[in-house]
């Protein structure tokens, strides 16, 4: 089984992210993104649900973590490949701050940081087309605007 996971606190992602995820699920690989159910950061946080619908439209799944906020960045990839550490999916943590991360390629560790994804899955609620359209007309309307500033958040 393949399978491509994704935890992390904030998702304020590049078009070139977007398009590799929904190509990801198009392609039948079975994408998974956790995000906080309590966000932090409000703007971010709207930022981050402005990516929902074409996400889930592509085939990528996505849940929010009922508990609250989720702060971990943790990535696995086929049950054999992992990646732990601070980088959040944005624009910044990519380009400009010295966040660091750990590979892990066929070790131990992997099925161990699988294990405490699918337990932090658990306690997620699915984000469907439907509830991620469901927001108030202003919100819809300030979501792409948010976007252009999203380099700063």
């Amino acid at each position: 089984e393949i399978c491509a996971c994704l935890v992390g606190s904030e998702m304020c992602i590049r078009d070139s992210m977007i398009t590799a995820l929904a190509n990801a699920a198009k392609n039948g690989i079975d994408v998974r993104i956790i995000t906080p159910g309590v966000p932090d950061k409000k703007i971010a946080y709207m930022l981050t649900q402005s990516y929902y619908e074409v996400l889930i439209k592509a085939g990528v799944k996505i849940y929010e973590y009922t508990p609250g906020f989720v702060h971990a960045k943790i990535f696995v990839s086929d049950d054999e490949t992992a990646v732990v550490g601070t980088i959040n999916l944005d624009y910044r943590s990519l380009t400009h701050h010295f966040e660091n991360a750990i590979w892990m390629y066929k070790s131990g560790a992997v099925k161990a940081v699988l294990d405490d994804y699918r337990d932090t899955l658990d306690k997620c609620r699915v984000v469907t087309l439907e509830t991620a359209r469901k927001k108030s007309f202003i919100k819809r309307l300030l979501m792409p605007v948010l976007r252009l500033f999203s380099p700063m958040f």
